[in-house]
């Protein structure tokens, strides 16, 4: 089949190439072109139109959908992949919350083999080494102290999957986990964290180059203790990640991220296991969850428990908030991928016609030609 279509936006790389359109033939992006189409023949192609349109996003920080935790061994995730790939996420670094330690070494080995076949981009281990006084929906005695000894067999084991990992580092050991981690390669992040500023600088020192949903599970900033979120918004090398689904910070706190962290901003969805299926009951990171009104909480009311949003459904409503699209479309694909060493999706003419259309805070997904079901 034929496509013809056009936006007002069209995200090219790191550029908006303004008001331009695309014809895709045969799964193909044939042309790519700004301005109006003219006097292109059309009359054997569906033409669409819409307000943005790029090659699609990387979730760097997602533990699931329709039901599946990423986490839970013996759990096919594919589904859950899928149903983010079909929100327009071309890359998805798989998040394994707080387990018990044979639990954790099973599922990396489990999911393993998905990373190798190209299905997720790697791993992402938000736990177990995180703090307790800013644990969100982690259980409490899940948690632990990093030690050599289980960095050593987490490494082992993932045979180099494990692509990120959150720490807190104030906790006993966590400057040399970051370090030890760093050299293997692995993109250390800080959050869940009760750290001072000084401390997470520290680990910035030591190598950690990320902050985990930057102003959840962690101190708020003030006059005169920054702590963790001051000390990510003041490191230009630091990508921050934010959840900017309306729940976990406010639109100003967005705006304040964006205006602080330009290019750094990485946006995430931290899409809980709900994602797709709506208020219930739920278990994440060995706690009880209740989604109610689509937003989740540990039982007791403490703490939001992970997100119900997918990173398209982010992309949306920010651009529908009147966000210039190349600002969100950058946090949602390109600093996200530089984080991860990894390549962004791009649109390219010759290239597979895969691609996501922005309009109506709803998001449109193709795959190699074709539109998937939303």
């Amino acid at each position: 089949m034929r496509h013809l279509l056009s936006a007002a936006h069209v995200i090219v790389g790191a550029a908006d190439a303004g008001p331009g359109w695309l014809i895709v033939e045969d799964g193909v992006i044939r042309r790519l072109e700004t301005g109006t189409p003219g006097d292109v023949d059309l009359r054997d192609a569906t033409v669409t139109a819409f307000d943005t349109v790029a090659a699609g996003f990387v979730d760097t920080h997602v533990h699931g959908a329709l039901g599946i935790d990423f986490g839970d061994p013996g759990v096919d995730p594919g589904p859950a992949i899928a149903h983010h790939r079909r929100a327009g996420v071309a890359a998805v670094l798989a998040s394994i919350a707080t387990s018990a330690p044979r639990d954790l070494l099973t599922r990396i080995a489990e999911l393993r083999p998905l990373v190798a076949r190209g299905e997720l981009a790697g791993l992402h281990l938000e736990g177990p080494w995180l703090s307790p006084l800013r644990r969100g929906a982690h259980a409490p005695h899940l948690l632990r102290a990093p030690t050599a000894d289980e960095i050593d067999r987490v490494l082992t084991t993932a045979e180099g999957t494990v692509r990120m990992v959150t720490i807190a580092p104030e906790l006993p050991g966590a400057l040399d986990a970051v370090a030890r981690l760093v050299d293997a390669g692995v993109v250390v992040a800080l959050g869940h964290s009760d750290a001072d500023a000084d401390t997470a600088r520290r680990a910035m020192d030591a190598g950690a180059s990320v902050v985990t949903h930057v102003f959840n599970g962690m101190p708020p900033l003030s006059a005169r203790e920054p702590g963790l979120v001051g000390a990510a918004l003041s490191r230009p090398e630091v990508t921050v990640e934010l959840i900017a689904d309306g729940i976990h910070v406010s639109d100003t706190v967005i705006d304040v991220v964006i205006a602080a962290a330009g290019q750094r901003m990485s946006l995430v969805s931290d899409a809980m296991s709900a994602t797709g299926l709506g208020d219930g009951e739920y278990v994440l990171a060995g706690n009880a969850v209740a989604v109610r009104d689509g937003v989740a909480r540990t039982v007791d009311g403490t703490s939001l428990a992970g997100g119900t949003m997918t990173l398209g459904g982010i992309v949306a409503r920010l651009i529908g908030r009147g966000i210039p699209p190349l600002t969100v479309v950058t946090a949602a694909a390109c600093t996200p991928a530089r984080a991860l060493g990894i390549e962004a999706p791009r649109l390219r003419v010759g290239g597979r016609a895969d691609l996501v259309g922005v309009s109506d805070r709803s998001v449109r997904t193709m795959a190699g030609g074709s539109w998937l079901a939303s």
